[in-house]
């Protein structure tokens, strides 16, 4: 009999609900790293019943994202080097594998789509940049990272991959911002990728994700700042949040 999904478990929706919620705050820091926090502050902050609350806490748990400590409560999980390098080194592992296998197996179609979501974020590059601009670049950034993890059609790695992510979001939000700077950057980094995936080279699409990672890894722990200056965002100039 196979294993199934957390998600795909006869529950009721409010538990998935709770812990999405959750979640969303831990990424956008609505909740921060070693907060205590009650049960009942989460259903207010959250907008949902406690049964709901409590439902997800073991789920929290078990993905290393919330502590029951006696008789002090809930802690969210601390960020700190050695939190902030585990997660991005895991996720250097999976990404890499990932962009090889991509290299070989990934449809044209797909590799078309991703690169013209890219190129019309770099076209909308301006100073001030705009929110929705912003918001947009974060999604196809997200997207595309989760869709070469996607391509290996492997459910225990898209696990393990979805709860990294979010402690890897966990930790980036403490130094890295959507900036012009920031969006730039990773769109360049991510225009070479994709030019490594088209030329079906997967050590070189492997090198490029490593390059990317580590970029961002190196800035989540601060031993290098974004630029504070945008640079030219012609494609020529390779350049996660």
């Amino acid at each position: 009999m196979g294993h199934r999904r957390w998600e795909d478990q006869p529950a009721p929706p409010k538990r998935l609900q709770a812990y999405e919620a959750i979640v969303e705050r831990l990424v956008f820091r609505r909740l921060l790293p070693g907060q205590f926090v009650t049960q009942r502050e989460l259903v207010e902050l959250c907008g949902l019943p406690l049964g709901a609350i409590r439902e997800a806490i073991p789920r929290l748990e078990a993905d290393g994202l919330i502590f029951t400590l006696r008789q002090r409560g809930l802690q969210i999980a601390s960020i700190d080097v050695r939190f902030v390098r585990n997660a991005y080194r895991l996720r250097r592992i999976l990404e890499c594998e990932a962009a090889a296998h991509a290299a070989q197996h990934a449809p044209a179609a797909f590799l078309d789509k991703v690169e013209a979501e890219h190129r019309a974020i770099l076209a909308r590059m301006v100073d001030p940049l705009p929110q929705a601009v912003a918001d947009k670049a974060q999604r196809v950034d997200w997207a595309m990272h989760e869709s070469l993890i996607g391509l290996l059609d492997n459910e225990l790695v898209a696990e393990v991959y979805r709860v990294n992510s979010i402690k890897v979001r966990m930790a980036s939000q403490q130094r890295l911002r959507l900036t012009g700077a920031n969006i730039d950057r990773v769109m360049h980094e991510h225009m070479k990728i994709i030019e490594a995936l088209r030329a079906r080279d997967s050590e070189a699409s492997a090198a490029a994700v490593r390059e990317h990672i580590d970029r961002s890894m190196t800035i989540a722990l601060g031993v290098e700042e974004e630029p504070s200056v945008r640079p030219s965002s012609g494609l020529s100039a390779a350049q996660e949040v």
